[in-house]
Formats: structure tokens, C-alpha cells, sequence
């Protein structure tokens, strides 16, 4: 999708198993902090992008969380051994957006492969989870994978400065046959967090700076959902 002919290309939303495009009145430019080259665009969503994403996970929670255990392990698996033969990609696309050296987008994609393929589990629900830029795959699979463990489905709202990564990881899991509205993506910023909160989730999660945490906790206390923060 264009939104002009010689703009960038924008990066949709993921709900419900595919890639879901919107319209809106903002949108943020993804630069290379390298080049400044403006690679793509992200619509800046709200409520509206908000409700349909997590309605799809609350939908597809109850078979989710009737798997078994080892089931949604094999899920994890599957998905661990699509984002392994894709890791020079996923290299890729971390380092243009974030300006990492080649060493640091390695090691985020090796700590994301490790969280799909651990042991931690954590609490069921329908989930948010905000990433900052800081570690925009391996932070949002550290906080993923464990919630999906236990049966949780997740809505995941990556920074708009590093968004490719988790919209690819959300690609990945469809590639790996997982139930539709287990894993899905919303793109924004503090308007995308409001409209999470005020959505039927069950708990609101960020991970990175902490400083900007704050911020987010903030939006989920005047919401009165309960907020985890894990360090970035």
C-alpha cells in the first residue's frame, strides 16, 4: 500500500491472521537513524484499530487456552524454527531501523529464539504489551512467549520508530499455522496505548526504558488495568 507514489510504503496492522489496513489522520515516518532515509510509514491508530484487535484475541482465546500445554510449546517451536531460517531478515530489518551493529541485531534475534523456546510461563488473559526501540524483537518475545505459554492471547503495540521486526514475527506465526487473533500487531503511539487500555484487555505490559514506562503505566492506572513493566 502507497500512500503516494514516490512515498514510503506503509506497515499495516496484524488481526485476526492477516495483515489489516487502515486509514488515518497520522501517520509516522520509520527512518534509518543511519542514512535518515525514511523507509515506511505507520498509521498512528486509536480506538477504533484498538477494539477489532482485541476483540480477535479475546475470540481466540478460548481455543487457544484449550490446547494443551505441549500443544502451544509446539506452536512456540514452530514459529522459534520460521524466525531461524529467517534471521538474517530479521537482522536486516532491526538494524535499518535502529542503527544497531551487526553483533547487536544478532544477539536480539538469538534472545528472541531463546524466549520462544523456553520454559518460563506466565498468566492467561487477553494481553498488551508495549515495546519501546531499545530491543523491539527480543523485548517483545520476552514478554510474548511466556503469556502465550499459559494459554494467553496477545496484542502486541511496537514502537513506531522500530515497528518491522514484531509485524514480521506476526507474519511468521500465520506461515506456522497458528489459530487466528492468538498473536496480533497495532501500530501507534500514546493514542494506540489509550485505545488498548480502554479495550477489553486484561492486562497492559511494557517493556523497555524505564522512564517512558512511566508514561505508559500512567495511561493503564487512569484506565484501571492492571500494568506489568519488565526491563528493556
Amino acid at each position: 500500500m502507497e500512500f503516494a507514489p514516490e512515498g514510503p510504503k506503509a506497515i499495516p496492522l496484524w488481526v485476526n491472521g492477516h495483515a489489516f489496513l487502515t486509514v488515518t489522520e497520522g501517520f509516522h515516518e520509520v527512518v534509518n537513524p543511519l542514512t535518515g532515509e525514511a523507509r515506511y510509514r505507520v498509521p498512528l491508530c486509536g480506538r477504533e484499530e484498538a477494539v477489532a484487535a482485541v476483540a480477535a484475541a479475546r475470540a481466540a482465546r478460548p481455543l487457544w487456552a484449550a490446547l494443551t500445554a505441549q500443544a502451544r510449546q509446539d506452536a512456540l517451536e514452530a514459529l522459534a524454527a520460521a524466525l531461524d531460517r529467517y534471521s538474517g531478515h530479521f537482522a536486516g530489518l532491526l538494524q535499518a531501523e535502529t542503527g544497531f551493529a551487526e553483533d547487536q541485531v544478532l544477539a536480539e534475534v538469538a534472545l528472541a529464539l531463546a524466549a520462544l523456546r523456553g520454559a518460563a510461563v506466565g498468566e492467561t488473559g487477553v494481553v498488551a504489551i508495549v515495546v519501546d526501540a531499545t530491543r523491539p524483537l527480543a523485548g517483545f518475545a520476552e514478554a510474548a512467549a511466556p503469556a502465550l505459554r499459559a494459554g494467553a492471547t496477545v496484542i502486541v503495540k511496537p514502537s513506531p520508530k522500530a515497528p518491522s521486526a514484531a509485524f514480521a514475527l506476526c507474519e511468521l506465526s500465520a506461515r506456522a499455522e497458528w489459530p487466528a487473533g492468538v498473536l496480533n500487531l497495532m501500530q501507534g503511539d500514546s493514542a494506540a496505548i489509550e485505545g488498548l487500555c480502554g479495550a477489553d484487555i486484561d492486562r497492559l505490559v511494557f517493556v523497555g526504558d524505564a522512564a517512558l514506562g512511566a508514561r505508559v503505566g500512567a495511561i493503564a492506572d487512569t484506565a484501571s488495568k492492571p500494568f506489568a513493566m519488565l526491563e528493556g
